[in-house]
């Protein structure tokens, strides 16, 4: 496995003041509870419920399914260019203020939304909840983690966390469609909002904590401590002195070949797995499956999803991170090939899409262990907002674009992107390994010069 860079662990890396000492206590699995119960309302009230509620919305506000479809767009494009700011406040000062802001604005957003009468009032909405979603989902909750958990451990409390949060579509699409057809579109979202509130809020705001402050190098014995006061006004120039680290740290890094190579691995694999989430009941309809045979066969890429994560984080005890994720990136890549040639049969289909199914969710798990393993924790939250951009937006336009290519040359046309996306994707994460490997080898104390 590759060593931390120097630069990393000069400012705050695996070995410096960042990374979370000893074992794991009592209040930091707390932690993980919390924020596994916060992902899965989050997810399932500001994301899931849109797919549940698009029909009756539509119907309301007099407007095709297409262009109310924009507004989660609009969510997913704002949320991606909200996530290099979310993850520099994170690295600076911790997820407590911006993620109990966060759930405050969401609670507020689903509000607003089920007030909406317009298109447009909708889409204003919506840059709301990609805000809010900037602020609270995943790649807050990932950077709260990595700062607070050691290495040994933080594979377990990733895993503990996208696991249960993993279940968050099964939970809310049939709640939220339960209570649409209970109480109408617009009641729905008020309980949602109340639920998500009142538990976001407190628990972001008492479970996480603010980031342990930096060490000091104590005095030597025949010299005294510093006053108070002078104590007291060295914090603003420590404060500043890690802000100067981070983004020298963050320079670094993105000067590198092996982000790059992460940042495309990462990019071409959302876009395949965006493109499957929504085509695949529509493709395997046009194969010739009932609509619900068909919906049931993609119900298994969550529960493959889980068991992919399993798998990856088992593994990674023993074998590099980067080359599970490309070997598993391969397989989906094989399953999208197959699909077109085996996928009418019904255990063609239930094969191709299980092949599929279980490299789901191994990005997700994936992309904190590389960064925090080649770069440390001091700067983890702004390299992952950086990779968190072009993914998101590349994952928001992919659908769209793969409908627009499905209906003018084909589904199998689409299934031939995907799998040569996935194939990319492996192949980057290879060369990520073998650049990393060999820095490893040939330069164990030198960091990687710039790409």
């Amino acid at each position: 496995m590759p060593a931390a860079d120097p630069l990393a662990a000069s400012v705050g890396g695996e070995s410096g003041p960042s990374a979370a000492p000893g074992r794991p206590s009592g209040s930091d699995w707390r932690l993980v509870a919390a924020l596994a119960v916060t992902q899965t309302i989050g997810f399932g009230a500001l994301y899931y419920s849109f797919s549940v509620l698009l029909t009756p919305m539509s119907r309301d506000l007099g407007a095709s399914a297409s262009r109310v479809s924009l507004a989660l767009t609009t969510s997913v494009l704002i949320a991606a260019l909200g996530a290099p700011v979310a993850g520099r406040w994170l690295d600076a000062r911790g997820g407590r203020t911006l993620m109990t802001a966060g759930s405050v604005l969401g609670t507020l957003a689903l509000l607003a939304w089920s007030q909406v009468h317009t298109v447009a009032q909708l889409y204003a909405v919506f840059a709301a909840v990609g805000l809010a979603s900037a602020m609270v989902l995943y790649e807050a909750a990932f950077a709260v983690i990595v700062a607070r958990f050691a290495a040994p451990a933080r594979a377990t409390a990733l895993l503990a966390l996208t696991v249960v949060a993993g279940f968050a579509s099964s939970i809310f699409m049939p709640l939220t469609g339960a209570l649409t057809a209970a109480y109408g579109w617009r009641q729905a979202l008020v309980i949602l909002a109340v639920l998500y509130g009142a538990a976001a809020i407190p628990l972001h705001a008492l479970a996480v904590r603010q980031p342990r402050p930096a060490r000091t190098v104590p005095p030597a014995p025949d010299r005294p401590a510093p006053a108070p006061a002078l104590a007291a006004a060295s914090v603003p120039g420590r404060t500043r002195r890690g802000a100067v680290e981070r983004a020298a740290l963050v320079r670094t890094a993105t000067r590198q070949a092996a982000f790059w190579l992460l940042a495309a691995a990462f990019t071409l694999h959302g876009i395949g797995v965006a493109t499957i989430s929504v085509l695949l009941i529509t493709y395997l309809i046009h194969l010739g499956h009932p609509p619900l045979l068909a919906a049931s066969v993609a119900g298994l890429l969550g529960v493959l999803s889980v068991t992919g994560r399993l798998i990856t984080t088992g593994l990674q005890r023993r074998l590099p991170a980067a080359l599970i994720a490309a070997a598993i990136f391969a397989l989906q890549a094989v399953a999208a090939a197959a699909l077109p040639l085996i996928g009418a049969t019904t255990t063609g289909a239930i094969a191709a899409v299980l092949l599929f199914g279980l490299g789901f969710g191994v990005g997700t798990i994936t992309k904190p262990h590389l960064l925090t393993e080649r770069w440390g924790t001091t700067a983890y939250a702004s390299l992952s907002g950086r990779l968190a951009l072009p993914s998101t937006v590349a994952k928001a336009v992919s659908p769209a674009a793969a409908l627009a290519v499905a209906h003018a040359a084909g589904y199998g046309v689409v299934m031939a992107a995907v799998t040569l996306a996935c194939l990319i994707a492996a192949t980057a994460l290879a060369g990520y390994h073998r650049l990393s490997f060999r820095r490893t080898s040939n330069h164990p104390s030198v960091s990687e010069a710039p790409a």
